[in-house]
């Protein structure tokens, strides 16, 4: 009824373009208008204010040759002050912007590697809204944001860059743990050597103690008993820890130890290599 009468209504966030015998007369504004379409006026169509949103995915090759898929988001709007461009200059806006993203991106990304075209895809997204804000600025059309969404290289390429970056990991972790096992096995050789030392000197200590005892042994005894010789006292204190020994191994069920040569005749060479080693160890001292 309202049509029929010559009255229309523009919605919010839209305007209408009003013709007059089909040549452009004015932009309507959101609300109610009076169309007297019997005067020759006619509602030539309405125009969206409100930010549309276009992804233009783009095929292309780098600096070193690898074919990448180039994702950009446009957001644009027409202009309320230039609607009636919005609306008669442009038959197809969509494939007008998809147009000018394929020249930028096509005449950037070639000049970059494909490590580059990560690192600058913020570069690439402003040269493509600096072109479309130039292009489509005429066509009464704002670019609100363009965005680089998404960089996809071709699958085997992506997949050798995987095993590229998993081999370094793999190689950083190899050398991480040799250096950890070369740290390990530093210490260990110090700690074993530190445990020879003192395994050393507690043996040296128990030879001295040995010797010491003995000594005094044969002192104490060629004292207390006149006409022996230290040699004869020797040899008996020697025969005595000989059986001793000999005792303790035969009570002992476990006993593995083997004594090469065996017999008591044998205590003379022990007793001669004891003196000489006293006797060496006297001279060392003088």
């Amino acid at each position: 009824m309202g049509q029929a009468l010559g009255c229309i209504q523009v919605d919010q966030s839209n305007v209408a373009v009003k013709e007059h015998f089909g040549k452009f007369d004015d932009v309507l504004q959101p609300g109610c208008h009076c169309l007297p379409w019997c005067l020759g006026y006619q509602l030539a169509g309405q125009l969206s204010l409100r930010v549309n949103q276009l992804d233009v995915s783009c095929e292309t090759k780098t600096k070193d040759n690898v074919f990448v898929t180039v994702v950009a988001s446009i957001q644009y709007r027409a202009l309320s002050d230039k609607a009636a461009d919005a609306f008669y200059k442009l038959t197809n806006t969509k494939q007008q912007i998809q147009a000018y993203v394929f020249d930028v991106i096509r005449a950037s990304v070639p000049k970059l590697l494909l490590d580059d075209v990560f690192l600058q895809k913020n570069d690439i997204a402003k040269g493509v809204e600096d072109e479309l804000e130039k292009a489509m600025s005429g066509y009464g059309f704002e670019i609100v944001q363009t965005l680089i969404v998404d960089i996809e290289p071709d699958q085997h390429v992506k997949r050798s860059m995987n095993e590229i970056n998993a081999a370094a990991r793999m190689r950083v972790a190899a050398n991480e743990k040799a250096v950890g096992e070369k740290i390990l096995q530093i210490k260990r050789a110090e700690g074993e050597a530190e445990s020879k030392y003192l395994s050393g000197l507690g043996i040296a200590r128990q030879r001295q103690a040995i010797v010491d005892g003995l000594r005094d042994s044969v002192l104490a005894f060629s004292e207390n008993v006149p006409g022996t010789s230290a040699k004869e006292v020797m040899d008996m204190v020697l025969l005595t820890q000989y059986f001793d020994t000999m005792k303790d191994i035969g009570a002992s069920s476990k006993s593995n130890a083997v004594f090469l040569p065996h017999g008591p005749g044998a205590v003379k060479d022990i007793a001669s290599q004891v003196r000489e080693g006293l006797l060496q160890a006297e001279n060392a001292r003088e």
